[in-house]
């Protein structure tokens, strides 16, 4: 079968020739939901091609998990969504003999390499905006499985997890996957497992009510319909159609495909209405990415949906729960997966509130808030992006995010908007460099990035990003 991704074949035959060498197989990986995705896609494909393996999280790789990872004393380790960064402390282990490294990431590698290294970037492919580390993982399996025994379809049906994974780490910029994820997203297609259509782009399509889908829909602000209940209401009880069933409102998965033409329509038209400009309303329309295989009206059913369930498994402690239901499992697993994703919108919308009553700081080039104690530092990333729909908060220029992580330590986070890159912005970059001379570490991609550095040193932190930034944006 051709290669999802032929940019990457050579490195992802390679990768998997090392696995089927070792005679066990440690799988390490992130935690968030690319992460999770991509464990499972190699998990799965591990278990496929008959090799024993264990798989553990890490919410951050550094010196200390290396080492715990290598105490674990598997021959060869296989690291999923992280790894490439780290590839200078990784081969030292690797050099005293501890054991194989195995990496299938996207982010920026570390000055250094290692034989069996499948990353994008080394490919000329971006990895923060065409291939995800789910995606990586993806093209190890579909590798693995060319010289496995027989695994169903190829490993394509694996592709509708790369694809959450990909949705999950922000990729669909501009309402869609692009470069290689294209690939990926056609082999699901071809196997039956992944829907691409034209639809409504809000969050919630398969589970939310009709006026909480257009209440909460803030990526296209509209007068009388964001975040207005009564606003909403009226809208939807003006139309020609019964958005109501046995006195309940109806989801937009319940709707007829006239019924959403209906209100898409009018929505648009609400929209222009309402001085929306036309690039904005451009906006409403995206590509959602449906995972066939799964109930209609579940969370599982929407890409998006999905990932945000992920997120809110691993970013409470739970990345087995986050994994177990990646792998299948539709009992208990997907119910406490539920459980902690009522949790995790309940102290987003708590995060959310407290940016607002608080307000950000703004510098010449970024602007920052610190929440201490008050924002779990496993999600004050989502809450800084979020934020930056929030009043009293700029699209403009980048934001900074810090959260108490230890006594010792706090966690930053950097969200960017796609135009903000286009204009030179590299969060990676500007996480990196800051985090160093804050005495710290930190990376990820240009539109969102994250570092840890001593506690205390933030304002050093926030002087030497503004700087970076500066020098991108000037």
């Amino acid at each position: 079968m051709d290669a999802p991704v032929p940019e990457l074949e050579a490195r992802a035959s390679a990768c998997a020739d090392a696995l089927l060498d070792a005679d066990r197989v440690l799988l390490a990986s992130h935690i968030d939901a690319d992460g999770l995705t991509s464990a499972a896609v190699a998990a799965t494909a591990l278990r496929r091609a008959g090799l024993p393996f264990e798989t553990v999280f890490e919410k951050q790789l550094d010196a200390d998990s290396i080492t715990g990872i290598a105490a674990r004393e598997y021959d060869t380790v296989l690291f999923t969504d992280f790894g490439s960064g780290q590839l200078d402390i990784i081969t030292d282990h690797e050099e005293a003999g501890e054991f194989t490294p195995v990496v299938a990431d996207h982010h920026q590698p570390a000055d250094a390499d290692t034989e069996f290294h499948l990353n994008p970037l080394l490919e000329g492919i971006d990895g923060a905006s065409e291939l995800s580390g789910a995606g990586a993982a993806y093209v190890l399996a579909r590798a693995l499985a060319e010289r496995g025994p027989e695994a169903r379809l190829g490993n394509r049906d694996l592709a509708a997890l790369a694809v959450v994974g990909a949705v999950g780490d922000m990729q669909a910029s501009g309402g869609e996957l692009h470069g290689a994820n294209e690939g990926v997203v056609a082999e699901g297609v071809e196997a039956g497992v992944l829907a691409e259509t034209k639809d409504l782009a809000v969050y919630g399509k398969q589970t939310r009510p009709l006026p909480k889908l257009l209440e909460y829909a803030s990526d296209v602000r509209i007068p009388g319909i964001t975040n207005d209940e009564r606003g909403v209401v009226s809208f939807l009880d003006g139309l020609d159609i019964d958005c109501r069933a046995d006195g309940a409102w109806k989801r937009w998965v319940d709707l007829t495909d006239d019924e959403k033409q209906a209100v898409a329509s009018a929505l648009v038209q609400h929209a222009v209405s309402r001085g929306v400009p036309a690039f904005k309303i451009d906006r409403l329309v995206g590509t959602s990415y449906v995972l066939t295989e799964e109930t209609p009206g579940t969370a599982l059913r929407d890409a998006s949906e999905f990932s945000t369930l992920l997120n809110a498994t691993a970013r409470y402690e739970r990345a087995d729960v986050g994994l177990a239901v990646c792998l299948g499992d539709r009992e208990a697993a997907l119910e406490r997966a539920r459980e902690l994703l009522r949790t995790h919108r309940r102290n987003l919308s708590e995060g959310i509130e407290w940016v607002e009553e608080h307000g950000v700081t703004t510098e010449e080039h970024l602007q920052w808030f610190d929440a201490g104690d008050e924002i779990r530092e496993t999600i004050v990333g989502i809450i800084a992006g979020m934020s930056m729909s929030a009043d009293g908060v700029s699209r403009e220029m980048p934001i900074v995010a810090f959260a108490r992580k230890s006594d010792e330590e706090t966690k930053v986070s950097g969200r960017g908007t796609g135009p903000l890159v286009s204009q030179g912005l590299d969060l990676s970059v500007v996480m990196g460099e800051a985090a160093r001379a804050a005495g710290g570490d930190g990376g990820g991609h240009d539109v969102a990035a994250g570092a840890t550095i001593p506690a205390g040193n933030e304002g050093e932190f926030i002087e030497h990003a503004d700087a970076v930034v500066g020098e991108q944006l000037g």
